[in-house]
């Protein structure tokens, strides 16, 4: 069981966060939802094809990207956050700054997805004083920098170990580990080769004790493996949320949550998983 906010998540099979890029520049949809009509509207069609969480992020992170201003993310975002109150599923945002995070949980988020895993003391202590949901991540470097070279002496064992000392550390700091998610961050800050052992070792990542979730949709691994530019990624995409799913992943954050979910009901019901 997740605990974020006022949902409290059944993890016994496996869930579909969908995304929703606020950005001008993400890799795949980068400016198809940035009008907060759009994004609103494309935030329902999610929910009506199965998302049983939403992902919304203000700020582009893909491999080159710039970080953007504070305010102009806080812009992107809240209309969003305001416009889907009530929502019947936890609403995540997906951000670095502590700004954002308790401008977020203030409208209403019940989940705070980092990609640098809360090691900012201000993020830290802003999730740590509400009772939403966190995913850690790990990334090598910064977005503007994390695929120049990414190097490792051993991918899994390096970040499994980071992933087990930000879990620690968030522990201290009083989040209750029902409220934590971890993310092995494929993309971020790896090489193909990475990231490929990285899904093959997936199962090791159960040893923490607290959920995980994958993010392979669309990513440029899927990419490099088909030779499918970013609009023909979806049969990729599909297979490697089930891989994922098949070595333990309990979230899988993706565009395409129609496909998804339909594969993820024939997983479902020829492993017994039932709700």
């Amino acid at each position: 069981m997740l605990h974020c906010s006022k949902f409290k998540l059944d993890l016994s099979r496996p869930l579909i966060m969908g995304i929703v890029n606020v950005t001008p520049d993400s890799f795949s949809d980068g400016g198809h939802h940035l009008d907060t009509a759009a994004a609103l509207a494309h935030a329902q069609q999610l929910l009506d094809e199965g998302a049983d969480l939403l992902d919304i992020g203000g700020e582009s992170t893909r491999p080159g990207a710039e970080p953007v201003e504070i305010q102009q993310e806080l812009d992107r975002v809240l209309p969003v956050l305001e416009g889907l109150r009530g929502a019947p599923v936890p609403l995540s945002v997906d951000t670095r700054k502590p700004e954002v995070m308790r401008a977020a949980l203030s409208a209403g988020a019940a989940m705070i997805n980092d990609i640098n895993a809360l090691q900012q003391p201000e993020a830290l202590a802003a999730v740590a004083a509400s009772d939403v949901a966190v995913c850690l991540m790990h990334m090598k470097g910064d977005p503007e920098n994390m695929q120049f070279e990414p190097n490792y002496q051993d991918v899994m064992s390096e970040v499994m170990t980071f992933l087990r000392m930000r879990i620690a550390m968030v522990q201290a700091a009083g989040i209750a580990r029902e409220r934590i998610v971890i993310d092995p961050g494929f993309g971020f800050g790896k090489t193909l080769a990475h990231n490929i052992a990285l899904l093959q070792g997936l199962e090791a990542f159960a040893g923490l004790g607290v959920p995980l979730l994958a993010g392979l949709s669309r990513k440029s691994m899927l990419g490099a493996i088909t030779g499918q530019d970013v609009a023909h990624r979806l049969p990729a995409s599909v297979a490697a949320a089930l891989l994922a799913v098949q070595r333990g992943a309990r979230i899988v954050r993706v565009h395409d949550v129609r496909a998804t979910a339909d594969a993820l009901k024939v997983w479902n019901a020829v492993n017994g998983v039932t709700g």
